[in-house]
């Protein structure tokens, strides 16, 4: 309610705190954010095209799969190679 007050609008200094410049790569897979019981979390993922999907161990990822999600981020396996995809900024 208090952004309709002030037309919308995020004061600079809370945005100055809560944004990251070029935090996320444009036209890649990127971590947005984790969520839930430390030992079943989700993790929200930004796709290349722009578009967000929620994702949990077992779930398909561009042609991976996400074999395990912890606090550091979360560990893709595509043809038997692991990577992890960590927070922006950690």
């Amino acid at each position: 309610m208090a952004n309709r007050e002030r037309g919308g609008k995020t004061p600079a200094n809370v945005a100055g705190h809560a944004t990251q410049k070029d935090a996320l790569r444009r036209n890649t897979l990127s971590l947005l954010g984790l969520y839930g019981a430390s030992n079943n979390l989700n993790a929200m993922v930004r796709m290349p095209s722009g578009r967000t999907q929620v994702v949990q161990r077992g779930s398909r990822l561009s042609g991976s799969e996400v074999i395990a999600i912890d606090a550091k981020g979360l560990i893709l396996q595509k043809n038997g190679k692991a990577s992890r995809l960590e927070m922006p900024g950690s």
